[in-house]
């Protein structure tokens, strides 16, 4: 199966992002028209070719297996238009919740206070599973040292505590360098996990990189012997030429950990949150969720991520046929 590449997509999103707002009113408007059409008779809506605009955003951990998804889409019906932003998981939000999008794409639960906006702004939303994860934590091919970190030694690494860290402050054996970081961004979903599993709430170092953009993380590391970062599995696998995974607790992520659970505490369900009334009320937005949950698996595997149990996915499907 063709393997997609982030570069790619990085170009296709970010003109997409553009048309995000207006794309999701065409979305609700033009598509109650073909939705109240009738069918033409004798043939099964599987076979219509549909006509529209679906907008998403979210999750740049999750982009890869949507805009795999996308590109397959477009071969069954290639006059609805799907426009999808990146803005990590926290800006997919904020754009869900001011009704601009139809899906919103995350690697993590939604908020409490995200449930509570989009109660307050009226939107009811569902959530779906598309993938597993596994966060992997990367440093760059020359660093012979960290091979194998214990979730305290990620804590006393990550934490800030007031003081420049060096490597040799973690174990007297390493090097007397000074730790360089690159980290997701604070919108980024895997920001928020890797706060909530690792940090316990704790800052983040304050001499951090942030970015929303993975691969400037990915390009941060392999340049620099000295630095650590932590993003998704996939993007590991896409440059594992120009880095060196760490194991946690002696466990490597692969999808055979992930899936099964010993990659802890770092793996974690990738999720997409569609609005209810978009799958009701706009009949290429239900198609094209509809199309994501039942390719999601080879997606998801296609670019790197561990796919779900089918169940998980029969049990998805089922729950988007009842919001129609």
């Amino acid at each position: 199966m063709k393997k997609w590449k982030y570069l790619t997509m990085t170009a296709v999103m970010g003109s997409a992002l553009m048309l995000g707002a207006c794309g999701s009113d065409s979305a609700q408007n033009g598509n109650n028209a073909e939705t109240n059409a009738p069918a033409s008779s004798g043939q099964e809506a599987a076979d219509e070719k549909l006509q529209g605009a679906v907008a998403g955003d979210g999750s740049s951990t999750v982009a890869p297996i949507i805009e795999a998804v996308v590109e397959e889409y477009a071969g069954t019906q290639p006059d609805v238009k799907v426009s999808v932003g990146v803005s990590g998981t926290g800006g997919g939000f904020e754009k869900f919740i001011a009704g601009e999008t139809d899906f919103s794409n995350a690697s993590r639960n939604i908020k409490d206070e995200e449930k509570k906006k989009l109660e307050e702004a009226g939107i009811d939303f569902t959530e779906l599973a598309l993938a597993y994860d596994g966060l992997s934590v990367v440093v760059n091919p020359e660093n012979d040292w960290a091979k194998d970190l214990t979730v305290e030694q990620l804590q006393k690494i990550w934490i800030e505590d007031g003081k420049e860290k060096k490597w040799s402050d973690i174990d007297p054996s390493w090097p007397d360098e000074k730790i360089v970081y690159y980290s997701p961004g604070t919108d980024s979903g895997t920001y928020d996990y890797f706060d909530e599993v690792i940090l316990d709430g704790a800052d983040l170092v304050s001499s951090a990189t942030l970015s929303e953009d993975d691969n400037m993380l990915v390009q941060g590391v392999a340049g620099d012997k000295n630095a650590i970062g932590f993003f998704g599995y996939a993007y590991y696998l896409e440059n594992k030429d120009k880095l060196n995974i760490v194991k946690i607790n002696g466990v490597e992520p692969t999808s055979e950990t992930i899936e099964g659970g010993e990659y802890k505490p770092l793996s974690r369900p990738l999720f997409t949150y569609v609005k209810n009334s978009a799958m009701k009320d706009n009949e290429a937005a239900y198609d094209f969720i509809k199309f994501t949950l039942e390719n999601a698996g080879d997606m998801a595997e296609a670019v790197g991520y561990v796919r779900l149990p089918e169940e998980k996915y029969t049990e998805g499907l089922k729950t988007l046929e009842g919001l129609k």
